[in-house]
């Protein structure tokens, strides 16, 4: 059996990483090419094309080439996404994955679960775009290894980590809506030690998030404020390991964030929030064919809310979390991983929530195999929830190379959902009598790729029990009979002509199944159709793109009523290489000034221009 030394640093810090199990594919060939091994989809290994959940990376020369200014502007458009903002940078930001709620999308930073306990959404927004070095997407359920929250699908964020030499890095930007951008870091790594850390600060006046109407009307925001809406964000991201012999590898990671944003509210219109993880794991090669790895981690989530300056509540969650994880190579063909996992949600709040926090304990195991073309997996995870009991959620996948560059695949999963504290506990408005989630998913993929080109087409439908949603004639939250979503997605990607090129299309019809008043309508705030396109090429020193992104008509209403129209942008870019460390970068976002909304009465910014400069090694 052949170890690969990069490719277990390249995971460590994250969830285990197993040796090479199917000899003759994937991971031995993809050696040299580490953005194209993912870790997410099985906890595992495995290169994008070896895996047999759709599986996105985003890698650091996509991210550097986008010139995206956050998390949600690089992922909006992409296959199976469909993102709602309240107001531009810094505001509220929620992201439906193939149909499912947005707290259906497990959120991963370095391999920590993140996300608010109590609204049970990760702070996209919070998470800045210029400490990222990549993100993995799957899609599709993973309750069987992660648990409650991973119905849709999985995302994945990776900070920074250097490697090589001793780099410096740095750059200032400024653009529209008085925005002002700036970060330092510096970082160096070898196959035995590397660290890094680094620094970005952004500040802009922002737009008028919300038109809404105040009395006796009461929409949107149920105020009228007619002003800019600021944004200002600090973060910090820190990272170092060793690896100690041939058998120990530790790793540790944080990432801190403290930022300020005012919006429209008649309650609270101004949110000075921090964002917290912090992360450490400890990887032990047993023998020639087990690994072990346990890590633990912390997740707070806070946020003080004001009214004009005036402090109106706070809510604060610590969500710590811990596994101890097995891959013991059977054979080369088979792959079997074993593990446990901790959980602990608590609140801390001016606001009185009859329960403030749950544990979870869970077991679970994953036997990858390949026979000759065949490739398979088997998935079972047994968890017991404090507050909601035991729940067993599986996956079973196949895949068949059937011809040379073709794959097809199918899968099979359940996943659960438990309710947030918010949803079950909030004075007014909470229901305690709440039950969890429940999905049964099934997905049908085919697969080609021929050189740098790689196309593929997923089905998939999901059908979903005691989905929950508000209940009008309760005036809360209630557990809706059924849902079902299907869809399919379609992406792509070559280089032509000196042409890098990627694209994507989305169609869902995400239903209310629940036989009563809005049976049968769209649920909200789902594009029903989504596409991106994403184009670069460069010319000597000079590198030019575009991305055009769109997405089709949606409601923001559970009984269809508000219906929000669908829009098209398109972002132009342009990078200039003065030398081989430094590069000016400009870019065009919104170019044709569409008007749009992704959740009613809030706003999205119009044409916005950016121009940056960065010092250091291109990513």
């Amino acid at each position: 059996m052949h170890r690969i030394t990069a490719l277990s640093l390249a995971c460590a810090g994250t969830f285990a990483c197993a040796p090479p199990v199917f000899a003759g594919t994937g991971v031995q060939q993809a050696a040299g090419a580490l953005d194209r091994v993912v870790v997410t989809a099985t906890r595992t290994a495995r290169t994008v094309d070896d895996t047999l959940a759709p599986v996105e990376v985003i890698d650091a020369a996509q991210i550097e080439r986008s010139q995206a200014r956050s998390l949600p502007d690089l992922l909006r458009g992409r296959a199976g996404l469909s993102i709602s903002n309240q107001g531009g940078a810094g505001k509220l930001t929620t992201v439906f994955m193939r149909g499912t709620e947005s707290d259906h999308v497990l959120v991963l930073v370095d391999g920590v679960r993140v996300g608010s306990a109590t609204s049970g959404l990760a702070a996209f927004q919070d998470l800045p775009v210029d400490l990222i070095e990549r993100v993995e997407i799957v899609r599709g359920p993973r309750s069987s290894l992660y648990g409650s929250d991973a119905v849709g699908g999985v995302i994945q964020v990776f900070t920074r980590r250097d490697r090589g030499a001793l780099s410096p890095r740095a750059h200032v930007g400024i653009g529209s809506n008085d925005t002002r951008e700036a970060g330092v870091g510096i970082g160096a790594g070898d196959a035995k030690r590397w660290w890094s850390a680094d620094y970005a600060w952004r500040r802009t006046d922002g737009i008028d998030a919300c038109r809404g109407i105040g009395a006796p009307v009461f929409a949107g925001c149920f105020t009228t404020e007619p002003d800019r809406d600021n944004h200002e964000s600090n973060a910090v991201s820190l990272r170092g390991g060793v690896a100690v012999g041939d058998d120990w590898t530790f790793d540790a990671h944080a990432l801190a964030n403290k930022g300020s944003s005012e919006f429209d509210g008649s309650f609270t219109n101004q949110a000075e929030t921090k964002q917290r993880v912090f992360g450490a794991s400890a990887k032990w090669n047993a023998g020639e064919r087990i690994d072990l790895t346990l890590q633990a981690g912390r997740n707070t989530d806070a946020s003080d809310n004001l009214l004009d300056g005036r402090k109106v509540g706070d809510f604060s969650t610590d969500r710590d979390s811990a596994s101890l994880q097995a891959d013991v190579t059977l054979t080369d063909a088979h792959l079997l991983t074993v593990g446990a996992d901790w959980l602990r949600d608590r609140v801390a709040s001016d606001t009185r929530y009859d329960a403030t926090g749950r544990r979870t304990h869970a077991a679970f195991a994953q036997l990858q195999s390949r026979v000759g073309r065949h490739d398979g997996l088997l998935a079972l995870r047994h968890e017991d929830n404090s507050q909601f009991g035991d729940h067993v959620t599986g996956n079973a996948a196949w895949g068949w190379s059937f011809a040379p560059g073709w794959r097809v695949t199918a899968s099979v999963g359940t996943a659960f959902k438990a309710p947030t504290f918010n949803e079950l506990y909030f004075p007014f408005f909470g229901n305690p009598a709440l039950d969890p989630e429940r999905s049964r998913s099934t997905e049908l993929g085919l697969a080609w790729q021929r050189g740098s080109t790689r196309v593929r087409l997923d089905a998939f439908d999901t059908r979903v029990d005691d989905l929950i949603a508000f209940n009008a004639a309760l005036f809360l939250p209630d557990n809706v009979q059924r849902a079902r979503l299907r869809g399919a997605e379609f992406s792509a990607s070559t280089q032509w002509s000196g042409w890098d090129l990627a694209g994507s299309l989305t169609a869902v019809d995400a239903r209310n199944r629940d036989g009563g008043a809005n049976d049968g309508n769209t649920l909200p705030r789902r594009a029903r159709h989504a596409a991106r396109l994403d184009l670069d090429r460069a010319f000597g020193a000079w590198r030019l793109g575009l991305t055009t992104a769109g997405e089709g008509n949606r409601y923001d209403d559970f009984a269809n009523t508000r219906r929000l129209g669908g829009f098209a942008t398109v972002d132009l870019r342009v990078e200039y290489t003065l030398n081989p460390d430094w590069r000016l970068q400009a870019r065009l976002a919104n170019a044709f000034d569409r008007e749009y909304e992704t959740a009613a009465f809030y706003s999205q910014p119009g044409r916005e221009g950016f121009l940056a400069l960065r010092y250091g090694p291109a990513r």
